[in-house]
């Protein structure tokens, strides 16, 4: 009877992980909500919405050209100049560099041609347009 009552009294020397468990979830379900607003681009360009593209991999050079004309280079406002000087500095660093035009849907075709026109004078080769999927 003597060691019935001493296994009852023994201390607890296990750790609980259920509520660290229940944080950690907590947390990571934050992280799953919060993480699609930071990744948003701070200018809102209305992109136009196609069937078919391909996410890419790597880019270093982004070209967002807003609704109103306001050119950004890399999330920085840029004016024309600065995109060239821009595009030949990234090209010297990586030969392979590619350009990204994102274009709000209501910009006139004819300064998306420029830009690019801009860009490719410059040596870049590779050039892609960014899209929202449909």
């Amino acid at each position: 009877m003597a060691s019935r009552m001493d296994s009852d009294n023994a201390d607890i020397s296990e750790i609980n992980v259920v509520p660290l468990v229940d944080i950690i979830l907590v947390v990571l379900i934050i992280f799953m909500l919060t993480a699609p607003m930071i990744m948003k681009p701070s200018i809102k360009v209305n992109l136009p919405k196609a069937a078919s593209g391909d996410q890419t991999t790597q880019t270093l050079l982004n070209v967002t050209i807003a609704a109103n004309g306001t050119l950004t280079l890399n999330g920085k406002t840029a004016d024309r100049t600065a995109i060239s000087a821009g595009a030949a500095l990234a090209l010297q660093k990586n030969p392979d560099v590619q350009a990204v035009i994102a274009a709000d849907k209501d910009v006139p075709h004819g300064t998306v041609v420029e830009i690019l026109d801009l860009i490719k004078t410059v040596g870049v080769k590779k050039f892609a347009i960014s899209i929202d999927k449909k």
